[in-house]
């Protein structure tokens, strides 16, 4: 066998068992585009719209196990200034309150489920680092549709339904 095709050989093996590691079984479920259609938490038998009866959000898996997810109350005002920074403590409060935006990584099991995520970056710097595991974050997909469940660190429960975008 000649040295370059040697070297296809150890590639094509090489490229073989990093993807089958990952997707040794079923197709990843995740991998799309997600529209927020509703949001809820539960907090002391209380229930609440996390971002409002319309919530907007977007939540996007990639093939390469990098996502990206931005929720937002619509109902949060327009700043009186039209620059970002220049916000009043009530106006940087409303939408700090009102909005998230995070980006990462995440892995899925041979059967192409979630089973976690890193935090890479984030608009709530605590969250940045962040490793989440299917103990406290799970997502199950059904179709073409998908059930975000977790619990925050108060204890309150969140439950966002998703729906994939075609």
């Amino acid at each position: 066998m000649s040295l370059k095709n040697k070297v296809l050989a150890v590639g094509a093996v090489i490229a073989f068992l990093a993807f089958s590691s990952v997707f040794a079984g079923k197709e990843n479920a995740l991998v799309g585009t997600w529209r927020m259609v509703s949001a809820t938490v539960e907090s002391q038998g209380s229930r609440s719209e996390a971002y409002g009866p319309n919530p907007h959000g977007w939540l996007v898996f990639t093939p390469e196990l990098t996502f990206v997810e931005v929720l937002t109350d619509p109902r949060v005002p327009v700043f009186r200034s039209n620059a970002r920074g220049e916000g009043t403590d009530e106006e940087n409060r409303a939408a700090m309150a009102g909005s998230i935006g995070f980006f990462g990584r995440y892995t899925v099991d041979q059967n192409g489920e979630f089973t976690g995520n890193t935090v890479l970056g984030s608009t709530f710097p605590n969250w940045v680092g962040a490793v989440r595991t299917r103990d406290d974050l799970q997502l199950k997909v059904d179709g073409d549709q998908m059930v975000e469940d977790f619990r925050r660190p108060d204890g309150a429960k969140v439950h966002i339904v998703w729906e994939r975008v075609k």
